[in-house]
């Protein structure tokens, strides 16, 4: 999803020393190393080791779900990511116990796409068409200044392009008060469903009853105004 969009309102007030650097690691090669935690025991079919499997699967969203131990007890919170060539970033305040407890211990982050509801003839047979993916490994604080703006940029990039370049960007305060966490993507898992149900040749078919797939997406539906706007605030061309 992420990308840069020409922005015609004035730019932005930076702050100091605001400047962006890529990522400072090498893109990984093009298949996934499978280890014991990847390695799928069911449904082998559905699973994927092309990076670009991985790569398609992240871009298509910008919502993640962090699986962490916190306090002995597992906590799975949802946040959003953005990813470069070798690594998914994702943040929160300085105060989320989920993120300051991440760094040290194996965490699991997981991206679910849902696009379609099946529907067989026997409800043993129903299914979900879905695209997923599981990321294993220990995640690092951030506390280099310009991946830090590298990281924020390409998570603000992944929800709304363009947003980075158009709003203000964080002051040293803002900064101080946010937890940014780097994930290698080297261990991580692809796995996908598509297509009808799989009840198509079996007994269920005489039954005479309807089956397929009811699509599922999702839309973003057209920009809502803050009630605070002046009333000759114009919308901004990447968001039109």
């Amino acid at each position: 999803m992420a990308g840069r969009h020409t922005v015609t309102a004035p730019p932005p007030a930076h702050s100091e020393g605001d400047t962006l650097s890529t990522s400072p690691h090498q893109p990984l090669g093009t298949e996934l190393p499978v280890t014991d935690r990847t390695r799928l025991r069911r449904m082998k079919e559905k699973g994927r080791t092309a990076r670009a499997d991985l790569d398609a699967v992240l871009a298509a969203g910008f919502v993640c779900h962090l699986g962490v131990v916190v306090d002995g007890a597992p906590v799975v919170v949802p946040t959003v990511y953005g990813a470069a060539a070798d690594t998914l970033y994702f943040h929160g305040s300085v105060a989320a116990r989920s993120l300051t407890s991440a760094p040290g211990q194996t965490v699991c982050v997981t991206v679910t796409h849902i696009d379609g509801v099946v529907l067989a003839r026997s409800l043993f047979e129903h299914s979900i068409n879905y695209r997923s993916a599981m990321i294993y490994g220990v995640p690092r604080p951030v506390t280099d200044p310009e991946e830090t703006l590298t990281g924020l940029r390409l998570i603000t990039e992944q929800a709304q392009p363009g947003q980075w370049d158009y709003a203000r960007r964080p002051s040293r305060k803002e900064l101080a008060a946010t937890t940014l966490l780097a994930l290698s993507l080297e261990e991580a898992s692809v796995k996908l469903r598509t297509g009808p149900p799989d009840d198509g040749d079996s007994p269920d078919a005489a039954l005479g009853l309807w089956a397929g797939v009811v699509p599922v997406r999702l839309v973003r539906g057209a920009p809502v105004p803050d009630p605070a706007l002046a009333p000759d605030t114009p919308l901004p061309h990447h968001l039109r």
